[in-house]
C-alpha cells in the first residue's frame, strides 16, 4: 500500500456534465495531471480517473515528496566573444558575468553556467499544473458564469485537491480548493470533510454516490436483469445506452415500467428507439417469443419512499405520450403507399450539381437494372427495390426518426404487397454502414446496395468532389468500402473499370488504398496487395493476396523471394531483351536442374493460373526454391563466354517471368 502522504486526490465538482463527455474527460484529467506533474520532475506509481454526473475526480498514488534538486552545466560564448554576444547568454541562464567559470579546450577558452536549481515541494507543483489543467480544459464544449472568466462544461462549484491527506490551496476565478465535497444533490446534499481517497469513496458511498462509473454500470445490468427476470422476462443489454445512463446517475435505482401493449402494433424499431432516443429505458423481450414486451427499464437517481411507483408511472406517462406520436405516424404513414411519396423527392436536393433524390433515384435505378446480371436476381425486383428505396425518407416516422430510413421503408414495403426480397433490399440499400454492419448476401439487396454507393462515387468524383486529406464531407471513402466488401463478401466477378466508366483512372486507384486499409485492420502486408496486381478485379486480387500470404511465410516462399530478386537484380545491370534459354548452351549441372525445373512446371503453373488457383501455383513454384539456390551457389551468371552467359540471363529471366505471372515479386518486400 502506498504511503498516505503520497497519494493525490483531485475531485472537480460542478454542474451536470452530459454524460457523452464524462469518458473523454476523466481520460484528459488524469492525461493532463499526468503529464503536468512528469514534466516537472515527478513520478507516481498508480493513477485512477473516475466520473459521475457531478464530478471528476483522480487518485494518484507513490508521488515523491517534491522535485529532485538539478545540477546543470550549460556552455557559453568565448571569453572573449563579443559583449553583445556574452549579454544575450547571460540574460538566458539568469546570471551575471562574474558568476560564470572559464575553461580552456583545444578550440579556446569559454565561459560556463554552473546552474543549480533546488527541487520543489509536490504541493507547489500540484497546485502550478492543476491550475494550468483546469484552466486550458479541453471540453468541447463550455460556458462562463456570473461575473468570472473562468470557462468550464457547466459552473464549477468547488474543488477538491488532497496531497497526503492536506489540502493544497488553488483558486480558480473565485472557486478555492479545499477538502471538502457533497453528497447526492436529493438524497445527501450536506457537505463533507474528507482525508483521503478511502475516505473519501466511503463517505460518499454513504451519502448515496457511486464514483465509479464501471460499478454503477454493473449495478444497472444486475439489477435490471433481476427485474426483468421476475416478470419472466429478458433484459436486452445495450452497451452504448448503459455507458450512458451510467453517467447520468449517481445513486442509480432501475425500476420496472410498462406501456399499452396496443402500441406492440408499432414496428419494434420504432418502440425501440422511442424508448431509448428520447428517454434512455432499456427494453425486454419474451424469453419465449423473442418478441418485444410491452415493458421498459428505466434508472431513477432517487430511492423514492414509495419503491419508485410513483416516478415508474410518471415516466409510463411520459412514454404513452411518445408511443402515442409514433403509432400516429405509423398509422398516417400506412394510409398512403410508398410510390404516393415519390413525387416528394423531385423537392429534395441530393447536391446542387447532381440535381434531386429523384433524379439520383432513377440513375440507382437503372445502374441496379444492369448490375442484377452480375449478382444473380431478376432486373425488374432490383429496379422496383431502386425505384421505392428513397420513398420513406418523406414518410412522417422517417421525418421524426431519421435513422429508421429503410428500416421504415421496408415495413410500408410490405405493407403494399411488394416481394419481400424488394422490401429487404430497401432496407438494406444503405448498407454496409461501416466495418462492423452487416453487408447484404440477399442478391436484390446487393445489386440496389451496390448501385447507391456506385452512384455516390461517380456523382462526387465526377464533380471534381473528392476527398483530400482528412476530409471527406460526402463520406465517399465510406462508400467505397461498402463496394468493396459488398463485392468480396458476395464473392462477385465485376470490373470496376466496367463499372466506373470513363471515371475509373481516378477510382480504381481510389478503391486500391481502401482496400489496403481495410485489409491492414485485418493484419494483410499492402505490400502484398500491390504485388498482386491492380484492383480492377477485388475478388481475383484478394485471392492472390491470400495465396502470396501463406506462401511468404514459409522458408521456401522466403528463399524463393530472395532468389527472385538477386536475378531481378543481375537483370537490371545487364539491359536489353534475354529471350529464351536453350538447352543447348547449359553447361553445369546446375544449369541444367533450373532449365528442368522450370520446363517442368510451365504447363502446370499456367493451368493453375488460368483455374485461379494460386494456392497450387505458388506451390509449384516453391519447387524452384532448391535448383535457384543451386544455380547461385554453382554458376558464375557472368561468364567470360558471351553465349553461355547470354543463355544463363535468358534462364533468369525466365525464372522471374515465372514467378511474375502470378503476382510481381518486385512489390514484396524483404
Amino acid at each position: 500500500m502506498p504511503k498516505p502522504n503520497n497519494e493525490l486526490l483531485i475531485e472537480l465538482f460542478s454542474e451536470e456534465i452530459p454524460a457523452r463527455m464524462q469518458a473523454k474527460a476523466r481520460g484528459d484529467l488524469a492525461r493532463l495531471m499526468s503529464e503536468g506533474l512528469k514534466d516537472a520532475g515527478l513520478s507516481f506509481d498508480s493513477l485512477e480517473s473516475y466520473s459521475t454526473p457531478r464530478r471528476l475526480c483522480m487518485v494518484m498514488h507513490g508521488l515523491p515528496a517534491g522535485t529532485p534538486d538539478i545540477s546543470e552545466e550549460r556552455r557559453g560564448p568565448r571569453a572573449d566573444a563579443p559583449e553583445q554576444a556574452l549579454a544575450g547568454f547571460l540574460r538566458g541562464v539568469g546570471m551575471t558575468r562574474d558568476q560564470l567559470v572559464e575553461r580552456e579546450d583545444k578550440k579556446g577558452t569559454f565561459l560556463y553556467a554552473l546552474i543549480e536549481k533546488k527541487g520543489r515541494a509536490t504541493a507547489d507543483v500540484v497546485a502550478e499544473v492543476l491550475a494550468n489543467v483546469i484552466k486550458n480544459f479541453p471540453w468541447p464544449k463550455q460556458q462562463r458564469w456570473g461575473s468570472g472568466s473562468l470557462r468550464w462544461v457547466r459552473p464549477l462549484h468547488s474543488i477538491l485537491c488532497l496531497l497526503g491527506g492536506k489540502s493544497i490551496i488553488v483558486d480558480m476565478d473565485g472557486v478555492s480548493s479545499g477538502a471538502v465535497t457533497n453528497g447526492h444533490r436529493f438524497m445527501a446534499p450536506d457537505a463533507i470533510t474528507v482525508t483521503g481517497f478511502a475516505d473519501y469513496k466511503a463517505k460518499l458511498l454513504k451519502a448515496k454516490v457511486m464514483i465509479d462509473q464501471d460499478e454503477r454500470a454493473v449495478m444497472i445490468a444486475d439489477a435490471a436483469k433481476s427485474l426483468a427476470a421476475a416478470e419472466g422476462l429478458e433484459w436486452v443489454e445495450d452497451k452504448g445506452l448503459l455507458t450512458e445512463v451510467a453517467g447520468l446517475v449517481e445513486w442509480p435505482v432501475p425500476l420496472l415500467g410498462s406501456f399499452d401493449p396496443a402500441f406492440m402494433a408499432v414496428p419494434e424499431e420504432v418502440l425501440i428507439l422511442t424508448m431509448k432516443k428520447d428517454q434512455k429505458y432499456f427494453v425486454c423481450r419474451d424469453p419465449k417469443s423473442g418478441k418485444l414486451a410491452p415493458n421498459f427499464i428505466t434508472v431513477s437517481n432517487i430511492e423514492a419512499s414509495d419503491g419508485g411507483t410513483i416516478v415508474a408511472a410518471g415516466n409510463q406517462r411520459v412514454l404513452s405520450a411518445r408511443l402515442s406520436d409514433a403509432k400516429f405516424f405509423w398509422d398516417q404513414d400506412l394510409k398512403g403507399k410508398l410510390d404516393d411519396l415519390l413525387p416528394k423527392l423531385d423537392d429534395i436536393v441530393f447536391h446542387e450539381k447532381l440535381g434531386t433524390v429523384a433524379e439520383r433515384v432513377g440513375r440507382i435505378k437503372v445502374l441496379a437494372g444492369n448490375l442484377a446480371d452480375v449478382v444473380g436476381c431478376d432486373k425488374a425486383d432490383a429496379e422496383r427495390a431502386a425505384e421505392i428505396c428513397k420513398a420513406d425518407l418523406v414518410s412522417n416516422m422517417v421525418s421524426e426518426f431519421a435513422s429508421l430510413q429503410g428500416v421504415m421503408g421496408r415495413y410500408y414495403a410490405l405493407e403494399q404487397g411488394e416481394k419481400p426480397e424488394v422490401a429487404g433490399a430497401v432496407r438494406d440499400h444503405y448498407a454496409p454502414k461501416g466495418p462492423d454492419d452487416a453487408c447484404p448476401t440477399e442478391p436484390v439487396s446487393v445489386a440496389v446496395a451496390l448501385a447507391e454507393k456506385i452512384d455516390t462515387l461517380v456523382g462526387f468524383f465526377g464533380i471534381n468532389q473528392k476527398p483530400t486529406g482528412s476530409k471527406d464531407p460526402f463520406a465517399l471513402r465510406r462508400a467505397a468500402l461498402g463496394v468493396i466488401r459488398l463485392i468480396t463478401e458476395n464473392n462477385l466477378r465485376v470490373s470496376l473499370v466496367d463499372l466506373f466508366g470513363d471515371l475509373s483512372g481516378e477510382l480504381v486507384p481510389f478503391f486500391a488504398d481502401r482496400l489496403k486499409v481495410q485489409q491492414r485492420e485485418k493484419g494483410v502486408r499492402h505490400d502484398l496487395i500491390d504485388a498482386a496486381g491492380d484492383a480492377n478485379d477485388l475478388v481475383l486480387l484478394l485471392a492472390k493476396v491470400a495465396a502470396l500470404t501463406d506462401f511468404v511465410a514459409t522458408d521456401d516462399g522466403v528463399n524463393l523471394l530472395a532468389g527472385y530478386k538477386r536475378a531481378a537484380n543481375i537483370l537490371a545491370k545487364a539491359s536489353g531483351d534475354h529471350g529464351s534459354p536453350s538447352e543447348t548452351h547449359l553447361v553445369e549441372d546446375a544449369d541444367k536442374a533450373l532449365f528442368s525445373a522450370l520446363s517442368s512446371i510451365d504447363d502446370e503453373v499456367n493451368a493453375a493460373i488460368s483455374d485461379e488457383d494460386f494456392g497450387k501455383a505458388m506451390a509449384l513454384l516453391s519447387t524452384l526454391r532448391a535448383p535457384i539456390d543451386g544455380f547461385f551457389d554453382h554458376v558464375m551468371v557472368n561468364d567470360d563466354d558471351a553465349v553461355v552467359r547470354g543463355n544463363r540471363l535468358a534462364m533468369l529471366s525466365t525464372f522471374t517471368a515465372a514467378v511474375n505471372r502470378v503476382a510481381d515479386f518486385s512489390k514484396i518486400e524483404g
